[in-house]
């Protein structure tokens, strides 16, 4: 057991606790969406179908998601900055309190019965706050800073494990607590004040007691050395080759998995809360098995090889979902993406060995800013091929996402290909 010193310099209680909270908001939101989406498809049409419904789901699914990447593009760049003046509490405790008002709003919609428009208020302010690409950019930063070039990406694959295994937690039970109701409290009220209740937790807990790590002298000066005096870190083609694949797999995950949302509540499929929170279990578990794939396989294989098998991964499960008509054959799809979460964070820890580490912050922030501008491009295309296709081949935009990945691979490959060539071949890999 850790001493209580040495657990107050940990990050991993408020990544755990966030994200528990976070899965329950998911669940929360996907059904009240799904819910007054019907009731106003409903009203304004006299015969309502399915692909209606579906059409009014991916329109505000489109807006939320469009809204939830623009608005915290020049708030992230900020809070990056200042964490990396030495203040790095900042870019994890201002998303949180976005966090926590876009939660408070989604209960408000709930008990209130607002226009389930009024979500694009909270998301608005949850990016005003940075939103997660710098609450999840500053936690990685201090990953960054408080490990070693030759453990860092499975620092941050462990980091990405304590963030699943939340996710899976919280999915597993939000299904069930959605349906808990009674006379006083209407359905998904238990949920959602759980997840505002937690976030409150993380809050308090990032404030007040959580202890800034400390980094020694000798890695800082090792940090800086590294990233000033290699080749590496002058050579800016392979961090473009980097940012390269991973927007390219970003737009990939990202666009996919935003539809699946939608695509998990029409028929065949129509699942119900308990089916939704199992169904994004199943997503989170991918967490623990990239990790596991981590441990085994970065004994044998370069960090450029890992990268490639995890998107490989998820080419093959996310071209295999575009012909799901049952539930197990989703499990089925999903069971072929168990390596799917192993490319970002190991991209992650080979652009933050470019960088000295007074730079880690803003270095990585740049990369999520840089998937944030590119959905602003993929989210409508996506959603709009979605509308088209809903009659004829409904996952006709998984194989986009699989096509995606296949070409995501390329600009890794020519990283790979250039560290075997250089001398400092020891800084890509990471074994």
């Amino acid at each position: 057991m850790l001493p209580l010193g040495t657990l107050r310099k940990r990050i991993e209680p408020v990544v755990l606790c966030a994200q528990i909270a976070s899965a329950f908001f998911d669940t929360g939101l996907q059904m009240v969406v799904k819910e007054q989406c019907a009731i106003a498809t409903d009203a304004l049409n006299p015969t309502p179908t399915e692909d209606s419904r579906q059409k009014a789901m991916s329109n505000f699914y489109m807006i939320y998601n469009m809204l939830s990447k623009f608005v915290p593009i020049l708030p992230a760049i900020i809070l990056a900055k200042v964490g990396d003046l030495g203040y790095r509490k900042i870019p994890i405790v201002i998303p949180l309190v976005g966090y926590l008002v876009s939660r408070v709003v989604l209960l408000l919609v709930i008990v209130m019965d607002l226009p389930i428009q009024a979500m694009f208020g909270g998301v608005v302010v949850h990016g005003l706050s940075g939103g997660f690409c710098s609450y999840w950019a500053g936690v990685m930063a201090l990953v960054s800073l408080t490990s070693t070039e030759e453990d860092r990406s499975l620092h941050m694959m462990q980091m990405e494990l304590v963030y699943g295994i939340a996710g899976l937690i919280g999915s597993l039970v939000s299904g069930h607590l959605f349906q808990l109701y009674s006379v006083d409290f209407k359905q998904g009220t238990v949920l959602v004040s759980l997840s505002v209740f937690l976030y409150f937790v993380c809050l308090v807990y990032t404030m007040f007691i959580f202890l800034m790590p400390t980094v020694s002298p000798s890695a800082q000066e090792r940090n800086e050395t590294n990233g000033i005096d290699t080749q590496y870190s002058k050579n800016i083609l392979n961090i473009l080759l980097l940012f390269a694949g991973g927007i390219l797999y970003d737009m990939a995950v990202g666009g996919g998995m935003e539809i699946l949302v939608t695509f998990e509540m029409k028929e065949p499929l129509n699942w119900n809360a308990t089916q939704v929170g199992y169904g994004n279990a199943a997503g989170f578990l991918v967490f623990l098995t990239s990790f596991l794939g981590v441990m085994v396989m970065s004994r044998w294989v370069s960090d450029v090889t890992l990268i490639i098998i995890g998107m490989v991964s998820f080419a093959a499960g996310i071209y295999f979902m575009a012909f799901v008509t049952t539930t197990y054959m989703f499990y089925l799809a999903r069971a072929l993406t168990l390596f799917a979460l192993i490319p970002m964070p190991t991209i992650r820890a080979l652009l933050s060995k470019q960088v000295n580490g007074s730079s880690y912050g803003i270095t990585l922030i740049s990369l999520q800013l840089s998937f944030k501008i590119a959905s602003l491009a993929y989210t409508p295309i996506y959603t709009k091929v979605y509308q088209a296709t809903l009659d004829w081949f409904p996952g006709f935009v998984f194989t986009l996402s699989s096509i995606f990945t296949v070409l995501a691979t390329i600009p890794v490959s020519v990283v790979g290909c250039r560290a075997g060539r250089a001398d400092g071949y020891e800084r890509i890999p990471g074994d």
